[in-house]
């Protein structure tokens, strides 16, 4: 297997478990809270034991990436998570598996942008463009699957296959990392990482999501305001550094900080919608807990199906195009939904999913293009943000999307409508939310994404843009 194969492969399947180790669990919370005897309080915390460390790590692990080379922190990285990954599935304690989703997390926090990042340090143009597509089906892909799949190991083998599961594509990954990272890349030469500087973002970003989640009751607000105090301090502290954390290249770039907000809004819509769908489908549909998810499924097949045509599309219109166009498709998916959404019937929702979907595969140049316009020497750096504001972002949107829903459902239940179509009336206005906040990153898509040359081509490119 040539590099170029090698690499594709390393990340599909990375995409793949780093995803669906957050979504897997869902399905065999009950056995887990079952046979480890725990609450929903104790419950949440196998969720989010995961969750905390990944977001909150994803900023300073895509620096680390550059300063310490792919080829320390992959294979790092994924014997962590493959520990973590067996330590949770023979757990017998709640403590001991969530110190092991913990690992998990924080070795994901490495993965993730340390991957994302060979699409600029081993592929041309053209290759990002396909790789950024891999990526988005393969993250597609674990979405729809893991509840499913966790349901049906934790009924068959037990909930530690759960995580069992992982330890194949953790071998596979390993074995493929010959292949796939260069053996020439030295880490950069800088002085020791600014300690201060990466605790205060990372317990900034952990306080965020834990506002976000809620996982206490009553801390959202002292939450935000312990996040807002140490991100004004690290915000200031890089403004007067000479050794910044996130290198002075990437927030001077309109074009990669372009790609940030686009991305923001996608995700704050999309994530928060299909949240709430399987909640939908059970109270309004009346669909079982398995069947009511299984519709989602329908959306991962519309971005792998529209996979192949992305490239020929940034080649003939161009990336800004090609991301507005499919974030324009997005939007019109959550139209139609929202048009029939009174409807309490599975089949008039399929073409707004299938739109959904297929309008997503065409977002993925909102990734490669980032990557094209950062330097080689920044990737693991650009990596990190672009993870960062993607999870920052679906945590964001459920409770953006969350807060209308409950108003307009509470303002129904009040008017005397029936809990079910109450519910849907929710959702409704949140379709609606969502669309509005997906047409306005398309519209910004057009005019931040304009084709420009890297700032430092990578040495397998043939041409600048692809």
């Amino acid at each position: 297997m040539n590099a170029r194969a090698g690499t594709l492969v390393l990340i599909a399947l990375g995409a793949f478990v780093t995803t669906l180790d957050n979504t897997i669990v869902a399905a065999g919370a009950p056995s887990i809270a079952r046979d480890l005897a725990l609450g929903l309080g104790a419950l949440q915390w196998v969720a989010l034991g995961y969750m905390l460390p990944f977001a909150g790590l994803l900023l300073v692990a895509g620096a680390l990436v550059d300063r310490w080379g792919r080829r320390r922190t992959l294979p790092a990285a994924l014997f962590a998570f493959g520990a973590g990954a067996a330590v949770g599935g023979l757990a017998g304690s709640v403590g001991l598996l969530v110190a092991a989703r913990a690992v998990q997390g924080a070795a994901a926090a490495f993965l993730v942008p340390a991957l994302l990042s060979l699409l600029r340090t081993n592929l041309d143009a053209r290759g990002r463009t396909l790789g950024a597509a891999v990526w988005t089906a393969c993250l597609a892909a674990a979405l729809a699957l893991g509840p499913a799949l966790g349901g049906m190991l934790s009924a068959s083998l037990g909930w530690g296959w759960i995580f069992f599961v992982n330890l194949p594509f953790v071998a596979a990954m390993l074995a493929l990392l010959p292949v796939a990272t260069r053996a020439g890349e030295t880490a950069a030469a800088t002085r020791a990482p600014p300690l201060g500087a990466m605790a205060a973002v990372t317990a900034c970003l952990v306080l965020l999501t834990a506002a976000l989640v809620r996982p206490w009751p009553g801390s959202e607000l002292p939450s935000l305001a312990a996040a807002a105090v140490l991100g004004a301090g690290f915000a200031l502290r890089e403004r007067r550094a000479a050794d910044r954390l996130v290198p002075a290249a990437l927030t001077g770039n309109a074009v990669f900080l372009g790609a940030l907000v686009v991305q923001l809004l996608w995700g704050l819509g999309i994530s928060g919608v299909f949240f709430f769908t399987p909640l939908l489908h059970q109270e309004f549909l009346g669909l079982g807990p398995v069947g009511a998810g299984l519709p989602l499924v329908l959306v991962a097949v519309a971005v792998m199906a529209a996979t192949p045509l992305v490239a020929p599309s940034v080649t003939h219109f161009g990336p800004h195009r090609t991301v507005a166009g499919g974030l324009a498709v997005v939007g019109a998916g959550l139209l139609a939904l929202a048009a029939v959404n009174h409807i309490p019937e599975l089949l008039p929702r399929v073409p707004g999913m299938v739109l959904i979907g297929a309008g997503s595969a065409f977002t993925v140049p909102l990734t490669s293009h980032a990557l094209d316009v950062v330097a080689e020497r920044n990737s693991g750096a650009a990596s990190g943000l672009l993870t960062a504001s993607r999870e920052l972002s679906s945590a964001l949107g459920v409770a953006l999307i969350g807060a209308v829903l409950t108003a307009v459902r509470g303002l129904r239940l009040d008017a005397g409508t029936a809990p079910g179509a109450a519910l849907a009336g929710g959702y409704t206005a949140g379709l609606l939310t969502a669309a509005g906040l997906t047409l306005a990153g398309a519209l910004l898509a057009v005019r931040v994404l304009r084709e420009r040359r890297p700032v430092s081509s990578s040495p397998h490119d043939k041409r600048a843009v692809p």
